[in-house]
């Protein structure tokens, strides 16, 4: 069903105005018709915005030429499908030149309207993520984005290399601990490249199982499984043009290894249930925290696959690699949420940045992006200042049991109570270091944990770390 699509039927003919009604009614669509240009415009202008408008060109007082024109002035994004009859190719071409987004011809086939309907919503959804990815860039300082910083010796170069290979359609490896800002160093290509106007398409490979994944990267065509009401395009053909980011790529099944070495060798693939191959060209950048080489090496990761992905490699260095670069990340990420949550923290004290040098940030960037919310969020920065004291590390530390033993008078304990803490101690440092690389995800957590949702939500709460969610 599509409840949420509006479509306006613009038509003189009160029986081809009934019959698109009734048809599009049917099929799910919100329908509203207007008899001529002005009542259209009207439509318009009391704030209906429709997903499509299907427009006749041959209407009395305003055809549809000029109804299209006003219509483009009013909301120059909104998509409209021109009615023609046969032989007005003139007439056509001069609609499209003003910005219609398909044409009918008159009489046309129910299948031909479908078709003409769903192609221009998804390319209006396309243009939709397309602007708002490209509203992201600008407001993460352009070209370069915001959550890396390029003054480290070892992000200098990596800033190098983007520049080298940005320009080039070579596939890139880009790898590094979780939280380190892998995606923003694919976006920082994607801008860079000659393919920054086309889209710029992120697809986790660890968020879907396998046979939503594939339908997610390949679409599928009508009736290829249960509940396959329609055709639907995947992240490949939304990509075609620009690039395409496969994040956690180490996750992938073997079978859509497969199917992912064919496009990248062969620039084609099908769609699930499809018949014939669709050509694409895409640039593929590719993210992971894994070490594939390994994964080659046990049988988890194709070697030829590899091969082909690890054109040109990036490896992404730690945050506590480069800690010259916190305390500018630091004020990035203060005015973005200041400016996000309307508040006005001036910025972060001496004493708690000191902490910050120290911290050993097992969530690298993303835990220091986590913590400076939290900090503007609360308009308090106590809390954080204690937590990072706590596990900064800067000082040498009793071990975890040598801290249980020696919280118990005398030094001695039962055994099996010590135990029981210990497993509590250690099982507390370990939840609480993935959920802060998977940024507190606790699917992901669980799934990376071998245990249930149930089970983590519980020990989150037995481990007391709900208040640093």
């Amino acid at each position: 069903m599509h409840k949420d699509i509006s479509i306006l039927v613009v038509d003189d003919a009160e029986g081809i105005r009934n019959y698109l009604k009734n048809l599009l009614t049917l099929k799910g669509y919100e329908v509203r018709c207007a008899e001529g240009g002005r009542q259209a415009l009207e439509h318009l202008g009391s704030g209906f915005a429709p997903s499509v408008i299907i427009l006749d060109v041959m209407m009395p007082e305003m055809d549809g030429l000029e109804t299209l024109r006003r219509i483009k002035t009013l909301n120059d994004a909104l998509p409209v499908v021109m009615l023609s009859v046969v032989g007005k190719a003139r007439t056509i071409v001069e609609a499209m030149s003003i910005g219609a987004a398909d044409y009918l011809n008159k009489p046309f086939e129910e299948e031909e309207l479908d078709i003409a309907i769903k192609k221009v919503i998804e390319n209006n959804v396309l243009r939709g993520e397309r602007e708002y990815l490209q509203r992201q860039l600008n407001e993460q300082g352009g070209n370069w984005g915001s959550g890396i910083v390029w003054i480290s010796p070892k992000m200098t170069k990596i800033k190098e290399l983007i520049e080298q290979i940005a320009e080039t359609d070579v596939t890139v490896l880009i790898h590094g601990e979780s939280g380190v800002g892998k995606e923003v160093i694919a976006r920082a290509i994607h801008a860079r490249s000659l393919r920054h106007d086309r889209p710029f398409v992120k697809v986790n490979c660890a968020a879907l199982p396998e046979q939503l994944l594939e339908s997610e990267l390949f679409g599928y065509e009508k009736g290829a499984f249960t509940g396959a009401a329609s055709r639907k395009p995947g992240k490949f053909e939304f990509a075609n043009h620009g690039t395409i980011f496969l994040d956690e790529i180490g996750e992938m099944s073997s079978l859509l290894q497969a199917k992912l070495l064919q496009v990248l060798q062969d620039g084609e693939f099908s769609r699930l249930g499809g018949q014939r191959d669709i050509r694409v060209d895409v640039r593929v950048l590719v993210a992971t925290n894994r070490q594939l080489e390994r994964e080659v090496e046990e049988g988890r990761f194709r070697e030829d696959l590899y091969y082909r992905l690890n054109v040109v490699n990036i490896p992404v260095p730690p945050l506590r690699e480069r800690r010259e670069e916190i305390p500018i990340l630091s004020e990035q990420f203060l005015d973005r949420y200041n400016r996000k949550y309307n508040k006005h923290m001036k910025g972060v004290s001496t004493e708690l940045m000191k902490a910050f040098l120290t911290y050993e940030w097992s969530g690298n960037v993303r835990e220091l992006e986590n913590l400076i919310k939290r900090i503007v969020v609360l308009e308090s920065e106590s809390s954080i200042l204690e937590e990072v004291r706590t596990q900064r590390g800067a000082a040498p530390k009793p071990s975890v049991i040598q801290r249980i033993v020696e919280t118990e008078t005398g030094g001695i304990s039962p055994l099996k109570e010590i135990g029981r803490r210990a497993a509590l101690e250690a099982e507390r440092e370990m939840i609480r270091r993935v959920l802060y690389q998977t940024n507190w995800n606790r699917k992901k957590a669980a799934k990376i944990l071998n245990i249930s949702y149930k089970t983590l939500l519980q020990k989150i709460k037995e481990c007391g770390l709900l208040d640093e969610a």
